[in-house]
């Protein structure tokens, strides 16, 4: 049996989605325009970073929308993991980003070209105060789900690259240091990369079904054997759906006089509240299965 629950609908996004994706697009436009003509390679990589950024929250501003669409009897739980895959397609795109400036700054290391500095110190504050701008607005969502997430890092990333391009015009300008606009485009792939990593790393296990962060089954296994009439447990999965949302499904085998006395409901409930309340996260969406002990010969071998 199943706890009655409602699919909770997911914390609206959409309108600081919108204003961050506006003020990001403009400044990718500026910031393509300041690296054609002053001709840094750090400016077109932040640049280029903000292009993804922009793609990045398009990506997620469509996943917010899908997000919050009904769940219907063809898709139980709606389009609510639509964020995960798109937090793994902005990482996906951060990644390839971040290994072409990489490759590209450490070719300019060897051979660096002229950089005007006075227009690319202009073009990296405006970038810098855009995305000032845009994690003002994204802050207090950032650790919602890991679409805001991935949009927070990305605007983060950005701003980080910008205060790089900022050191290496001041650098240039003052000692005529050519290579310092390559060693900046190497410090913004080294900030991209790392995140990315962790990002698809923890897109990944929500893809491929791994137990919650926060849980662990082995001591939600005793928990559960631990209570009165509870022979065994088995065929026991806990799940993430998508950020704030951990399912739960067992089969607890219990004493054969719980169906005979009508005690399986209490029994019920007492596994209900174990899972929603025993823990560091709460698993509200849990399915339990009960079966006297006189089933265990139906059961198939495979089940643990």
């Amino acid at each position: 049996m199943t706890p009655h629950h409602s699919h909770d609908t997911p914390t609206d996004h959409r309108g600081r989605l919108g204003l961050a994706l506006a003020l990001t697009s403009v400044v990718m436009i500026a910031e393509v325009v300041g690296a054609i003509i002053t001709g840094s390679l750090a400016l077109l990589a932040d640049a280029g970073h903000m292009l993804t950024d922009t793609a990045g929250l398009i990506i997620a501003l469509i996943a917010a929308m899908l997000a919050r669409r009904p769940f219907t009897d063809r898709r139980t739980w709606g389009y609510r993991r639509a964020e995960v895959l798109a937090a793994t397609v902005q990482a996906a795109i951060l990644l390839a980003v971040g290994a072409f400036i990489l490759i590209e700054s450490i070719q300019r290391l060897l051979a660096p070209p002229e950089v005007h500095s006075g227009l690319m110190i202009v073009f990296g504050i405006i970038g810098l105060a855009a995305n000032v701008g845009s994690l003002l607005i994204l802050r207090s969502q950032r650790g919602s789900n890991l679409n805001t997430r991935a949009a927070f890092l990305e605007v983060l990333n950005d701003a980080l690259g910008s205060v790089a391009v900022i050191v290496a015009a001041a650098a240039i300008t003052l000692t005529g240091f050519q290579r310092a606009d390559s060693i900046a485009s190497m410090i913004i792939a080294a900030m991209i990369l790392p995140r990315t990593v962790i990002l698809l790393r923890d897109t990944a296990e929500v893809l491929l079904e791994s137990v919650p962060r926060g849980l662990d089954l082995a001591e939600l296994r005793r928990h559960l054997l631990a209570l009165e009439h509870v022979v065994a447990v088995h065929d026991l999965h806990a799940t993430q759906v998508a950020t704030g949302l951990p399912v739960l499904t067992a089969h607890i085998v219990v004493d054969d006089s719980c169906f005979q006395d009508g005690h399986a409901p209490a029994m019920l409930d007492q596994l209900q509240r174990c899972a929603a309340d025993h823990f560091e996260i709460s698993i509200e969406h849990s399915t339990f299965q009960l079966e006297p002990a006189s089933h265990g010969a139906h059961e198939h071998a495979a089940h643990s």
